[in-house]
């Protein structure tokens, strides 16, 4: 690994020890995150962008087709990035138990937050007024992967920014 990888690395890994969900934490508090969590998730992520392709019509109809495309295109790149990088999850690496089910054994980018992203974006650029809470939702979505213990905050943020920059280019394109 590079030097500059190396302390990218060391700095991301530093990051992930201050933000990950102290074990002795609330019940309720881990209750919540875990919830968060599947916001990101493909069953809830889907339908989010299924609904408005199936059903709606006009800039809901639009929303569903960028979203769906932004979605697909952007989870392809993503089991690419995992695939090429084979960046073990925290759990391995740090030797942490996790709060979820891991999807995979590898770390970088994060699906989760690729996704959720992807979806608030779609949604964001057709409705400027629900942009904040959206994207908003989708931050914590990516950070809920950190505190659980399964994702590094680089991985959060490399997964968001592929699905800004997947949607950006769906948007153009259509």
């Amino acid at each position: 690994m590079s030097p500059i990888l190396t302390f990218l690395d060391a700095n991301d890994r530093a990051l992930y020890q201050v933000m990950l969900l102290a074990r002795e934490s609330r019940a309720s508090t881990r209750r919540w995150w875990m919830a968060l969590t599947h916001a990101g998730g493909a069953r809830f992520t889907v339908m989010l962008i299924l609904l408005p392709l199936l059903f709606g019509e006009g800039d809901m109809r639009y929303v569903g087709t960028v979203g769906a495309w932004t979605l697909a295109l952007s989870h392809l790149m993503v089991q690419v990035a995992k695939r090429t990088a084979t960046r073990p999850r925290p759990t391995a690496r740090e030797g942490i138990s996790w709060y979820v089910p891991c999807p995979d054994a590898f770390s970088f980018p994060s699906g989760h937050a690729c996704a959720a992203m992807s979806v608030a974006i779609s949604y964001a650029m057709a409705f400027p007024a629900i942009a904040w809470p959206a994207v908003t939702l989708a931050v914590l979505v990516g950070l809920s992967r950190v505190r659980l213990g399964v994702h590094y905050p680089g991985d959060v943020v490399a997964g968001q920014l592929l699905a800004i920059a997947t949607a950006l280019m769906v948007r153009a394109w259509l």
